[in-house]
Parts: C-alpha cells; structure tokens; sequence
C-alpha cells in the first residue's frame, strides 16, 4: 500500500505538532487527580482498552504502562464506562474503539459493532466506552503518548481541533484502496465537515439536530390541532406562542407548557436557530481568523429565548428537559434527535417528532455531527489502519440503519433514502432538519468559543448580566479563542 503517512518523517511531524496536546492533557489529569476528582468519574464514566505487557496484542488505545500500573484492574462504572481506559485487556488481534456513545444510542452502536463482528472480518472490533466528559481529556492524551486507539468518535465542531494537533490521520488512500468514494455516500457538505487541505480526516456517521417533540395527548387536551400529516402547524413566533398559551391552560402545577433547562446546552441551540432564523450573519468569517457575529441580531434572538421563561411557558428547575418530558409533563420539548429512540421504549408516552419550528424568516436549527475517525497511533501497522477503516465506513454503511434507530439522522445518503429507513417511525418526520441544520464553523478554536457562549448565556438566562453586556461579553470570548 503506498501510504505516506507512516513513513518515519511523517511520523516525526506528527509527533511534533501533539506535544503541546502531551503537556496540557497531562496538566489536565494531575489537576483531576489532585483535586480528588475520582467521585465524579465514576458518576459519569469513562472506558478503553489496553494489553497486558505480553501477550503479543495490538497496543492501540493505551497509555504506557509501567510495572507498577500493569496489573490494575478496569475501573467500570454501573453504565458501564471505564475510569481508567489503560487498564483494560485487549483481546488479541482486535481494532480498538474507544466510543464516548454511553448514553441510549449506546446500545445500537454495540449492536452495529456486533453485526459487522459476526461477518468474520479479518480483525474483530472491541469497542470501549469512556465516559462523555473525560472523552476528549483523555483521547488526546492517549494521542499525544503516540497510543491513540485504533478508532474513535469525534464532533464535527472537535474536528478541526484534533486535525490541527495531528490527532487524526488522513484516510484517502486508505479509502481508494478498498473503492469507497465519497461523493456516492455523502452530501458536498458532509465531504466538506471532514476534509481539510483536500485530505478526508474521517467518515461522517449522523447529524443530531435540536428538533420538537409533542406530547399529543396534552395537545388534544389543551385543544390543539395537529395538520394533515399529524404536525404542529407552526409558521412564526406567534403560532408557536399560541400553542403553548393553550397547553398553559391546561396543565397541571409541576408541569410545564415547554420543556427546557435553565441554562446549559439546550437553551444555547435554541438561541442558535433563532440566531440564524432571524437572519444572523456567520459566527466566523470562513477563514476563522474575524467574528462576524451581528451583535444586534444576537441580542433580539437572546430576548426571544429568555421571554419564553419569563412568559411562564418553561417550568423554572427543570434539571433532565429529556426526562421531564418522557415522564409526560411537558407538552412540548425542545430536545436532541437522540431522544426518539428513548422516547419509543417509554410506555404510556403518546409523542410526535418534527424539525424546529420556522419562527422568524429562515428555516434553521441547532445541530453538530459524529465523525468515525482514525486517531493517530504510531505502532500501528498500514494494515491495521486499513481494517480499521473498513469497519467506519461499514458502520455509516451497513449499520446506518442501525444507528438511525437511535434517533440520529445518517449521515450517508443512500441509507436516508433507504425503504429500510422510511420503514422507520418518526424519523422522515424530521429527516429534512438536514437541509436546515447550521453546522459549527469548520475552527480548531470553536470548541473552547461554544463553552464561552454557553458561560456568557448563561448569565443572561438567569439573570445575573443584560442582554447587551451578555452579548458584549460573548463576542469577547469569541475573539479571545481565535488563534
């Protein structure tokens, strides 16, 4: 296989471009392990896999172990995420996953692995679970110790990030070796998401976009009419204000007529739609190096999501908007495609499912992506590399279906349009929030901007900063992380 990338010069580039990523993430664990952090690891979870000094079995996947740390036993969580990724048996002549999928869609993921295992090919996958909010932390590290696992999972709004620290290894050769092309499985966009410098640095899985649930016996109650294809009729922020005033009517104390936290992830996506609903410019210029954020826009779209709490439509406290919701208290949620899947399994939970609602002049919504990805590993073999390829390209293939059952929306083309997929309930009701999603802006600095929006939002739901000095203070993050 003619395959640069292995080639010692490259792998010396390699390894200069992540000692940066060494030292932070380094850093980041002796301050988790000097604050005593071990509590909340085991809360959340964090799971990979690692050989044992001799039994001969591919490394990928693990840090250096030494005497001391060989015999350690796998600290698993109840969810079953693992604390402690080096400390897990590799089964011999198995490709690594490290996945950070520990929530519903979990399962089908397993589910998807297990099926392409069970057609023999020539290397098995192991998959390992860690834990969501350690899953970067410690992918990074494991890179930057030149013992990344074999595959991996990253966002679209993470990937450029990881490709400029050398985190993830092109794939283009790899793919011409096996006839995989590109155009035939995936939309300009998808192919755009993950090539960088006309390299492809991985293989799109899904987009999971904020969508709206409702609850339809709450609906019927409050006197709300779904149209000809069972929706919610919605064409601007007066019809949608109109649905919950109805709900208002009826509900219950501890209800809610919208289900939404007061802070956090959620009420940020909303904001984003109604951003770039309203017309917004770009957050970033296209080469990332200027904000573009319209200050103004920004602003009108803060004051519209924060009036829905202080309309009274969102129950203030509301910790699990999923949940609360799923327990039949809510008649309306603003929530992850991920949830579907949760939401048909929940006896007595009468829903329906369609795109974010069209409030202002642009349809658009919230949404990020799951890339498959290869991250670097420097004693892993051409070989290994290109079976490991094989099974991302599978699993956004052969295993799309599978996966949509999470809820999540495939990203390859020919599974969307699939009589396997319109078989499925729900998703074709939502299916076309593809064509509205705004996509994060392809920077290495987005993913430290999105905490710094979310920060400075946060401040103006609950009322500590006005929405001009919120505003004011999320354009400053954005500059500050431009680098």
């Amino acid at each position: 296989m003619n395959c640069n990338y292995y080639t010692n010069v490259k792998r010396e580039e390699k390894m200069k471009k992540i000692t940066s990523i060494l030292l932070v993430a380094v850093m980041v664990t002796l301050m988790v392990v000097g604050c005593g952090t071990q509590g909340e690891d085991v809360a959340t979870g964090d799971s990979a896999e690692n050989t044992t000094a001799d039994n001969g079995t591919t490394d990928a996947g693990s840090a250096d172990a030494s005497d001391e740390t060989s015999e350690a036993q796998a600290d698993i969580n109840e969810d079953g995420t693992v604390n402690n990724p080096e400390s897990v048996e590799v089964k011999e002549g198995s490709l690594v996953f490290w996945s950070l999928f520990s929530g519903g869609d979990g399962g089908f993921m397993d589910e998807m692995i297990d099926a392409y295992n069970s057609e023999g090919p020539d290397m098995e996958v192991q998959p390992i679970m860690l834990v969501w909010a350690d899953y970067y932390t410690k992918l990074q590290t494991a890179v930057a110790a030149g013992k990344g696992p074999d595959i991996g999972v990253s966002h679209v709004s993470k990937l450029p990030e990881l490709v400029e620290q050398g985190a993830v290894v092109p794939i283009d050769s790899y793919l011409e070796d096996i006839g995989v092309s590109m155009s035939d499985l995936y939309t300009d966009g998808s192919i755009d998401s993950v090539t960088f410098s006309g390299d492809t640095y991985g293989i799109p899985l899904d987009t999971h976009a904020e969508i709206m649930y409702y609850n339809r016996d709450i609906l019927d109650e409050a006197g709300v009419e779904l149209n000809s294809e069972g929706k919610l009729e919605i064409n601007s922020a007066d019809d949608f204000i109109s649905i919950l005033d109805k709900i208002k009517l009826v509900i219950p104390d501890g209800s809610s007529a919208l289900a939404l936290t007061n802070s956090g992830d959620d009420p940020y996506r909303v904001w984003w739609a109604t951003y770039f609903q309203m017309n917004g410019t770009a957050i970033l210029s296209e080469d990332g190096t200027e904000v573009t954020l319209d200050k103004e826009v920004a602003m009108e779209a803060a004051k519209f999501v924060k009036s829905l709490y202080e309309e009274g439509y969102i129950l203030e406290g509301i910790d699990d908007h999923q949940a609360f919701f799923q327990s039949g208290k809510a008649g309306i949620l603003f929530g992850g495609t991920w949830a579907t899947g949760a939401f048909e399994k929940t006896e007595g939970l009468n829903f329906g499912a369609q795109n974010f609602p069209k409030l202002f002049e642009t349809d658009a919504c919230w949404a990020d992506a799951h890339i498959m990805i290869i991250p670097f590993a420097k004693d892993r073999t051409e070989q290994e590399t290109l079976e490991s390829v094989k099974f991302i390209v599978s699993a956004a293939s052969d295993g799309g279906v599978t996966w949509a059952k999470s809820g999540q929306i495939p990203s390859n083309v020919q599974v969307v349009n699939s009589d396997e997929y319109a078989a499925l309930d729900y998703r074709s009701d939502y299916k076309n929030a593809l064509n509205t999603a705004v996509l994060p802006p392809q920077s290495s600095s987005f993913y430290a901007m999105k905490a710094g929006m979310i920060d400075t939002l946060n401040a103006y739901w609950t009322g500590q900063n006005d929405v001009e000095t919120a505003i004011n203070n999320l354009y400053s993050e954005l500059e500050s992380n431009i680098f």
